[in-house]
């Protein structure tokens, strides 16, 4: 990465991330004058406050879907008004109202390129918050005090008009000749390559069109079959992911939030035990990646005979205990903490991937000087794009490959792992793993029924996307996969919605006295595509 965009990550980053949520500085302060050099930095500005406003939100469906806990109620299935209010206020007063700008100024100046990509962002975040929350104020939601109470809109209604953003930001794209849409220094994502970003466009529809498969089935066939013929119109290499990165700096911390969480002397939170024996009693070689352990014999109950992978499992209500120097915390991958490579005391004999070959390392508590802190936040990944691709064909009849998808996915995403392991500290995972435990699942794939594929497809999907909830917790909804544990005592039955801001309801006129009703149904309302 160029140093240029270094800096402005740090600039950018630190203005936001050390404040957490709160207000973004308000970087185009004459919206009636506006000019290049605001577009160049006002767009960069948008793609920091989309990542740094996805903390509470990821953090919470991740604890949904089983990754980690977060909190013990979000655990035990319960919502509060306040569990995602901090993503909900920060995506609608920082990071639309800046992209709105953006393609307001950038349209005025017929700046194409800045508009194209605050379309794109605009089509990607608008289209994840529907699937969060279902109906959301959309089309009125930006227009400052002509409108300061938006009525909901329906999802789906939203869902079309996206899809028809998309290809307006093609088209405006195509109006740029040169291969960068911006300046590198003015898009942390893609540093302006006309190229990607159309990728990113094309896999964008990809993963609408395969949400909205059991609306519309032959729709989203047809759609998905256009798209997987031409072998530009999709992200194809690991080098093209979607993906947000954050920095190494401390002052000011633009870290991966949950580095800058857990490695410090209090915690927030506890990994998933789920999680843990998921990849524990399955021979996985990237537990060791994503879990660090602080202590080489605790446990689950914070026991003291056990491996040192010691979680919570969810749904478990019981306080805390004085665990902060003993309980696992986040690895390598993504926050950008401490890669575990200390021997394992009770790895089964028979495992050939997760092993103690070569572990030479040892276990601490961790600190704020511990591993760069230089994570990523993976949206939309070569690896997501080819586990898209075999749900796809499993269920649409799409004339791709599922076997081949399936492989390549597994593939690019253990790749993905030990490329960015290696610049970060850790080690590498061997070529004879990536392959040797690709090929075991292959065995696995090729034994299987129909039903039984599908599983396995959404199981390492389920395991790609570590890191990133919100997809994983849509993946859920949509095909019941990947077989959770029974949390052990919930408060609630599953949530197929999340709860909205209750800063939103009490605010917004336009609900009038619905306000509570309409909270109380999202736990159990699907989302329009969720059927």
């Amino acid at each position: 990465m160029m140093m240029a965009l270094k800096n402005i990550i740090i600039a950018l980053a630190g203005v936001l991330l050390v404040t957490g949520c709160k207000k973004f500085v308000d970087i185009n302060t004459d919206p009636n004058n506006p000019t290049t050099a605001q577009l160049s930095l006002l767009l960069p500005a948008t793609e920091v406050s989309m990542a740094a406003n996805m903390y509470q939100l990821n953090s919470g469906t991740a604890t949904f879907m089983q990754y980690t806990v977060f909190s013990s109620g979000l655990s035990r299935l319960q919502q509060q008004g306040t569990s995602f209010n901090d993503s909900w206020d920060g995506f609608y007063t920082q990071t639309l109202n800046d992209i709105e700008s953006v393609i307001k100024s950038g349209t005025a100046q017929e700046q194409w390129g800045y508009v194209a990509i605050a379309k794109l962002e605009k089509a990607y975040l608008v289209s994840l918050m529907v699937d969060m929350w279902g109906d959301i104020p959309y089309s009125q939601s930006q227009k400052g005090q002509e409108t300061v109470s938006p009525p909901f809109e329906k999802g789906a209604d939203i869902y079309e008009d996206l899809l028809k953003m998309i290809d307006e930001a093609a088209a405006d794209a195509a109006k740029v000749s040169a291969a960068t849409l911006v300046p590198a220094s003015s898009d942390l994502l893609y540093g302006g390559l006309k190229s990607s970003w159309l990728m990113m466009a094309g896999s964008l529809k990809l993963k609408l069109y395969n949400q909205i498969r059991l609306v519309n089935p032959e729709r989203s066939a047809t759609a998905i079959k256009a798209l997987i013929a031409d072998p530009v119109a999709l992200i194809n290499t690991n080098a093209m992911d979607f993906t947000f990165r954050f920095g190494p700096g401390q002052n000011p911390n633009n870290r991966h939030p949950w580095h800058r969480s857990e490695y410090q002397g209090s915690k927030t939170f506890y990994m998933s035990q789920s999680l843990i024996d998921l990849l524990f009693n399955n021979d996985d070689p990237r537990l060791r990646y994503y879990i660090m352990r602080q202590n080489a014999t605790a446990g689950l109950n914070n026991s003291a005979n056990s491996n040192g992978y010691y979680g919570r499992n969810p749904g478990d209500g019981t306080a805390a205990p004085a665990d902060l120097n003993r309980r696992s915390t986040f690895g390598i991958y993504p926050a950008g903490g401490l890669y575990d490579n200390a021997p394992v005391n009770n790895i089964p004999a028979g495992n050939k991937y997760l092993t103690n070959t070569n572990a030479t390392g040892a276990l601490k508590v961790v600190g704020p000087t511990d591993g760069t802190g230089a994570g990523i936040m993976p949206m939309i990944t070569n690896a997501m794009v080819k586990f898209i691709r075999a749900e796809a064909a499993l269920t649409l009849n799409t004339g791709d490959d599922a076997r081949q998808a399936f492989k390549d996915g597994i593939t690019a995403h253990l790749n993905s792992l030990s490329t960015y392991a290696a610049a970060n500290g850790g080690i590498p995972l061997p070529a004879a793993t990536i392959t040797g435990f690709t090929d075991d699942l292959l065995v696995k794939y090729d034994a299987a029924t129909n039903a039984g594929k599908l599983e396995l497809v959404m199981t390492q999907k389920y395991i790609a996307q570590y890191g990133n909830g919100m997809e994983a917790y849509n993946d859920y909804r949509r095909t019941g996969l990947p077989v959770l544990r029974t949390p052990l005592s919930p408060l609630n039955t599953f949530p197929l919605r999340l709860y909205y801001s209750e800063t939103e309801l009490t605010a917004n006129t336009s609900l009038g006295n619905d306000a509570s009703r309409l909270q109380v149904a999202q736990q159990t309302t699907p989302v329009f595509w969720d059927k």
